[in-house]
């Protein structure tokens, strides 16, 4: 008779209990906004969206090197939804280059950085590219990439959001400036600087070290590479140079071209920066007094 009236007891306390789990579970939902769902009205809901366009193995491009141009339009119909400008810093290379982090903890959000942010209103999950070009600053450096993301309404991409990564170095070439005229047969020195696209400094024993890098000049005539220069830092920043001699102008009647190529296969970076001189005849070279 007691087990009887035990389980009587229980059946009528069932649905009592499975009201308040349910209220329990609306509650967590609502306090998690990541763990709601949007409700189904028709409506189109507002989504955040934050893209962030790094250097390959480096910091983030930001104003320094003139950001980022970023688009993001709808797979299905190519109609653009958002277009805009990176900006901000580079970030915090401490916290970048050296914090140890597991796999779902920000990188470029623990402190401040550039960033581009817009706002969606999506009535469906929607697939979108997002697409990256910079730097901005120095369209000889630019580069591009881009990535599908499948984007649904409500759900806001924020913290890191979606990074897209550009391969490449920014590589200036110094001296001599581009155009000059060059005498023949002088003996002249080639200088560059190398930093990576977010602008960071590559150098000896950096974070970025130029010892693990392959840097070199080479010295053309038309598309003919007559002189290939190993570079060696110069002791200032990021600047490499290599000293050469100009060819005749009867070599190089047309001038001639300084190229200074930057490879890291292991790190997937590769930069160049070039120029072109006109030779003037050596009996044309100033007198010293």
């Amino acid at each position: 008779m007691l087990n009887l009236n035990l389980n009587l007891n229980l059946s009528g306390w069932l649905p009592l209990l499975s009201i308040i789990m349910g209220l329990v579970t609306s509650l967590a939902q609502a306090a998690d906004p990541a763990n709601s769902i949007p409700a189904l009205n028709g409506e189109p809901v507002a989504t955040e969206v934050m893209v962030r366009v790094v250097a390959h193995g480096a910091m983030v491009l930001g104003d320094e090197v003139g950001g980022a141009r970023v688009t993001i339009t709808d797979s299905a119909t190519g109609r653009l939804l958002a277009s805009g400008q990176q900006q901000g810093d580079a970030g915090d290379q401490n916290q970048i280059m050296h914090t140890p982090r597991l796999m779902e903890e920000p990188r470029y959000s623990t402190r401040p950085s550039g960033s581009f942010q817009t706002t969606l209103y999506l009535d469906r999950p929607t697939l979108v590219e997002i697409s990256a070009q910079g730097p901005l600053a120095y369209p000889a450096a630019m580069q591009r990439a881009s990535k599908t993301v499948l984007l649904i309404p409500g759900r806001d991409l924020t913290r890191d959001g979606i990074v897209l990564d550009l391969n490449g170095y920014i590589v200036q070439i110094e001296r001599p400036p581009a155009g000059e005229s060059l005498i023949a047969k002088d003996d002249v020195t080639l200088k560059a600087s190398v930093r990576t696209l977010s602008g960071a400094l590559v150098r000896p024993h950096g974070d970025w070290d130029s010892r693990k890098v392959t840097i070199y000049g080479e010295v053309l005539i038309g598309d003919r590479v007559i002189e290939r220069l190993q570079m060696f830092y110069s002791g200032s920043k990021s600047s490499f140079e290599a000293p050469f001699f100009v060819p005749t102008a009867a070599e190089a009647p047309n001038g001639i071209t300084l190229r200074v190529v930057v490879a890291d296969g292991a790190g997937a970076n590769f930069g160049m920066g070039q120029a072109t001189y006109p030779v003037l005849p050596e009996q044309l070279k100033p007198r010293k007094n």
